[in-house]
């Protein structure tokens, strides 16, 4: 990965070292730093340039720095569009189709697709070098694959291509360009969003165990933080998902997605203009010296301009529309594939909430339980404290200055505590059989 970074990031310039190892030998012995130097003036120049990694359709790398309105004018871009890629602004995962360009925001890859090429905000992270070095391979994997198609078997390829025509299958090599990116991409996202989901599964289900064995405050606390991490990760993982869906339901953004498609009509358009230009000038040349008569009818040259433009228009309309047809049904696949992945992910952090929520649901009846546990002891309690008072009543009737025959018996006291005792006991039994019989206390 190291490699990697070094071959991807630009070199540090000499006069850069050089003017740090200047202005330290300045502060130090005492001076300002940078004097003579312009600081704002080289600030205002270079603020805008951005570092870049650009990958061509042949799976070739290199870095460029280039200003944003340079970009806006390479891509065919609004402003808008790349402000979606900045590393500055936090924006939603979002696929864009333009006239040029695809716009991909999705996690950490943020990339425009064209045609020819994939730019990629330099970056340091893994994510994205490991996007680059993916994205690389297959190009070149592809392109070696090609190069042995031609040399070798044609009648094979010629095979595979009937066969292709016949069942409306295309292999995954006839991808174009920006599909084989776009599924870098996709494959990037899905995969991080994945692992991330894997990670928090195995982190939370230890954690909700131990929960519930042991109820704590520092467990409670983990689970919350647990919870929070869940909620944005299902957040992020659900927009992708309705980014992918709404691209599958949407047949005109999937079409103008196709850029080699519209590339290559433009193309043909443009040379078949060409040819027709240089067709009027012989056409010209040749009747420039032929007699004009005002009656006549309209020469056979200009019938068999309008018949060939007419052909040619109709042609090209059919040949745009299935292709435009073929396209779509590759992007829809291309898309359905990884709506399935994200899916499938969001349904692992779908369960996950679903077992947090039975866990809290769980812990909620415990408590309840305990509650009420805690609820029937006061009512013994209270009820306890009832027959105590008895006694003291007792005591208080007889502990008044009155003289009765009752003092001067002897064992007066011991059939005064024998009653209020059994009294007493009798009233405590009849409140728990009142609570049992009203099942305000388990039987």
């Amino acid at each position: 990965m190291a490699d990697l970074k070094e071959r991807l990031l630009p070199p540090k310039p000499a006069s850069s070292i050089n003017l740090r190892d200047a202005s330290y030998r300045a502060s130090a012995s005492g001076r300002q730093p940078f004097q003579g130097v312009d600081v704002l003036g080289l600030k205002k120049r270079g603020q805008g340039l951005r570092s870049w990694i650009r990958v061509d359709s042949s799976g070739n790398s290199q870095v460029i720095e280039v200003d944003k309105f340079t970009m806006m004018r390479r891509c065919d871009l609004p402003a808008r569009d790349l402000r979606l890629l900045d590393p500055l602004f936090v924006y939603p995962s979002t696929i864009l189709g333009r006239e040029k360009a695809i716009v991909v925001n999705l996690e950490q890859i943020r990339c425009i697709i064209t045609a020819d090429e994939v730019l990629l905000l330099n970056s340091l992270d893994s994510y994205v070098l490991q996007y680059v070095v993916e994205l690389q391979r297959r190009l070149q994997t592809a392109g070696v694959g090609d190069v042995w198609q031609s040399e070798g078997a044609d009648l094979n390829r010629r095979r595979s291509r009937n066969f292709d025509n016949v069942f409306g299958n295309p292999s995954p090599d006839d991808l174009p360009f920006e599909f084989r990116a776009l599924e870098v991409a996709l494959e990037a996202a899905c995969t991080f969003l994945d692992s991330q989901a894997a990670e928090l599964e195995i982190e939370a289900y230890p954690l909700l165990d131990e929960l519930t064995s042991k109820i704590s405050t520092l467990n409670l606390e983990r689970v919350r933080r647990l919870k929070s991490r869940l909620v944005a990760l299902t957040r992020r993982v659900q927009k992708v998902r309705d980014e992918i869906e709404q691209l599958m339901d949407d047949d005109g953004d999937m079409a103008e997605m196709y850029l080699t498609e519209k590339k290559r009509r433009m193309e043909s358009s443009f040379y078949g203009d060409q040819s027709l230009m240089g067709f009027r000038s012989n056409d010209g040349g040749l009747s420039a010296s032929a007699p004009v008569s005002p009656v006549s009818s309209p020469p056979e040259s200009r019938r068999l301009e309008k018949s060939l433009s007419i052909a040619r228009s109709r042609h090209e309309s059919m040949r745009s529309l299935e292709s435009s047809t073929e396209s779509i049904e590759q992007l829809e696949m291309l898309l359905e594939a990884y709506f399935v992945v994200i899916d499938s992910t969001l349904n692992k952090l779908t369960s996950l909430k679903e077992y947090i929520d039975d866990t809290e649901d769980f812990i909620n009846i415990q408590l309840d339980n305990v509650r009420n546990q805690l609820i029937q002891f006061e009512l013994l309690l209270t009820t306890a404290t009832f027959v105590v008072a008895i006694f003291g009543v007792v005591a208080g009737i007889f502990g008044m200055n009155f003289a009765i025959p009752l003092f001067d018996d002897a064992g007066a006291f011991k059939w005064v505590l024998v009653v209020t005792g059994v009294a007493g006991i009798s009233i405590f039994c009849a409140f728990v059989w009142f609570f049992k019989y009203r099942r305000l206390m388990p039987l």
